[in-house]
């Protein structure tokens, strides 16, 4: 089946069975390796890209359902003033250790801050239900989401 839809702002067209994880197309086809497989159930939060704006594991997502969507991982993303803003207070509060979570964290932080520039912790518990990380004990990454939506106001 050709499947049209918008790969980091580039429109795309692939013939894949409609059944075909969005996940293995991101990293497969196209060799986007931010977005990584941890569970492969929806559970983890390390493929966790942007569709239409709103975060979503991609290891769930068929192929099928992308159709005429826009799609954004952070190789795209990274070259965003938002980007730099996360990542500037993500490392000021030490969010990051092992990195291997760290996209789709980052995608999910994205996500939420787009919809609610000022989150309380309860919300950002919310946001990142999805995204485990097992070095970082989580106040780092809550502390990192808060320098970022006191520094980027404006951005969101």
């Amino acid at each position: 089946m050709k499947i049209e839809f918008i790969l980091n702002n580039e429109p795309q067209t692939i013939d894949v069975h409609p059944a075909r994880r969005l996940l293995d197309i991101l990293r497969e086809d196209f060799k986007l390796t931010s977005v990584k497989e941890g569970c492969g159930e929806g559970e983890c939060g390390a493929c966790v890209v942007l569709m239409n704006g709103k975060a979503v594991n991609s290891c769930l997502v068929p192929a099928g359902n992308i159709v005429g969507k826009s799609i954004v991982t952070l190789e795209s993303f990274k070259e965003t003033k938002r980007y730099q803003m996360i990542e500037s207070c993500f490392l000021e509060a030490g969010s990051v250790q092992c990195g291997f979570c760290t996209p789709g964290i980052v995608m999910a932080t994205e996500s939420l801050l787009s919809e609610n520039p000022h989150p309380t912790d309860k919300e950002i518990k919310e946001a990142l239900s999805g995204n485990l990380c097992r070095c970082t004990g989580y106040n780092m990454i809550f502390k990192g989401i808060h320098l970022a939506a006191e520094r980027g106001q404006g951005l969101w």
